[in-house]
């Protein structure tokens, strides 16, 4: 699908910096930069893929001096032919050039339009083109890897090739039907049998990728229970290298949840300071009691803090039976003095994992790190080889890709004819080929692309 119009939009965050880039893309794109250019040769005669110092005018007026990257169809980002003009990075300056470039012929970028055009021009398959916001939106280094992995066509190369193996079974009954004298469907029905057991095999290996993923994604929601003056917040400010959170003597100083995100061992974290759970006749302080409590049930995880300076009593009792059934982590704060609470008292109570810790001097902190990391990140990550799941919409497609495999297996057990296996296997082909963008509907493009800053 070729594009005639040329777009345009700033590429850069809008904020004071040293360096701003304009984009703009298109058939015109070359001539409206040369409109507002005045260099040692118009942009016209210019070679592809070379940078060009001058200045940017508007009218008779001077609005910055600048440097334009010119690329020419089709070995661009786009396919189409791209101007980069770079800038001073003022808010002021960069409006201006571009109010420059759309008064010259240009049309104000769609969000994600140079993106959508490089997949509506065979620049990357839909994937690859959800992979770039992956890369912009990655929170931690386990998320810039996997939506590295992704743009480099790994999970591309990996549908396409379970792709044409249903394919060929596709096009083997069909002429076996069509041409019974030249295709035999003897004993086929336990040929396909095993063919599809590998599919369903390589499908579940993507599906199982898809819980690593999430929590690389979008990273784990954890919550910090305890008692008032547990050490709750210092927990919080210690693993956000911060002081986020109030920090005093009094029980009861945090009224209120508080969120960060944060990173530990290459994932995010967000992890939710509350209020200490106690029973109180404090209105203000029963409310984020009530808040503490809903985040805990919600939460991926519950880190238990225990006051390891005052002995088990009920209140503590009371919040390991509240976690019995969640991912939780117990830790007995305060080891820099001494504790009054064993790993034997906790065990009384709970089976969970539970770590001596200190928010004052540290202690416990790598411990955390790789406990929170064996519980919610498979071992067997290895970015070199593997295809990780990161987009629900990616999930949801393998899973009705399953489904089809399944019937299509179900059909062969029941002894159906072959053209019922047909049916099923073209499901699962066009299902899979909605993740590459060989069979997804405009409106989907539309809206995947919609989720795109202004100037990608």
């Amino acid at each position: 699908m070729k594009k005639t119009d040329t777009i345009a939009a700033i590429a850069t965050a809008l904020g004071e910096s040293g360096i701003g880039i304009i984009r703009i893309s298109g058939e015109d794109a070359i001539g409206i930069a040369d409109k507002i250019f005045s260099g040692s040769k118009s942009l016209r005669e210019v070679d592809s893929h070379t940078i060009n110092y001058g200045h940017v005018y508007f009218g008779d007026e001077i609005i910055d001096e600048v440097l334009i990257m010119l690329m020419k169809a089709p070995r661009t980002f786009t396919g189409e032919d791209t101007v980069e003009i770079n800038c001073h990075g003022g808010i002021l300056i960069l409006e201006k050039v571009l109010h420059a470039v759309l008064k010259s012929g240009a049309r104000p970028a769609l969000p994600g339009e140079f993106t959508k055009r490089a997949f509506l021009n065979g620049k990357m398959d839909l994937s690859q083109a959800e992979a770039v916001i992956d890369i912009i939106e990655a929170k931690n280094d386990l998320a810039l890897k996997a939506g590295i992995r992704q743009l480099s066509g790994a999970l591309t190369e990996n549908i396409k090739t379970i792709r044409a193996k249903i394919l060929e079974q596709i096009a083997f009954i069909e002429a076996a039907l069509d041409d019974p004298e030249h295709y035999s469907l003897d004993g086929y029905s336990v040929k396909l049998r095993k063919i599809v057991k590998k599919l369903i095999t390589r499908i579940e290996y993507l599906q199982k990728s898809f819980k690593d993923g999430s929590i690389i994604r979008e990273g784990i929601n954890t919550v910090i229970i305890g008692k008032p003056n547990a050490g709750k917040s210092s927990i919080l400010n210690l693993l956000s290298r911060s002081d986020r959170a109030i920090v005093t003597d009094i029980a009861g100083t945090t009224r209120d949840t508080l969120t960060e995100n944060i990173k530990l061992s290459g994932i995010s974290l967000n992890i939710t300071d509350t209020a200490g759970i106690r029973e109180t006749d404090d209105i203000v302080e029963s409310i984020g009691v009530k808040k503490a409590i809903e985040a805990s049930n919600n939460a991926d995880l519950n880190l238990v803090v225990i006051d390891g300076l005052l002995p088990i009593d009920s209140e503590d009792i009371s919040l390991l039976e509240s976690v019995k059934d969640k991912q939780a982590i117990i830790l007995i704060n305060k080891s820099d003095k001494e504790l009054k609470v064993s790993v034997d008292d906790i065990r009384k109570y709970s089976d969970k994992e539970v770590i001596i810790f200190s928010a004052k001097d540290n202690t416990g902190v790598d411990e955390l790190e790789n406990m929170i990391k064996a519980k919610f990140i498979s071992n067997e990550i290895n970015f070199n080889d593997q295809i990780i799941i990161t987009n629900i919409r990616h999930q949801e497609i393998i899973n009705e890709a399953m489904e089809s495999l399944e019937m299509c297996l179900s059909s062969i057990d029941e002894g159906y004819e072959e053209d019922f296996f047909t049916i099923d296997l073209l499901n699962a082909y066009e299902a899979l080929g909605e993740i590459i963008g060989e069979t997804v509907d405009d409106d989907v493009v539309n809206e995947i692309f919609s989720k795109f800053c202004m100037g990608k």
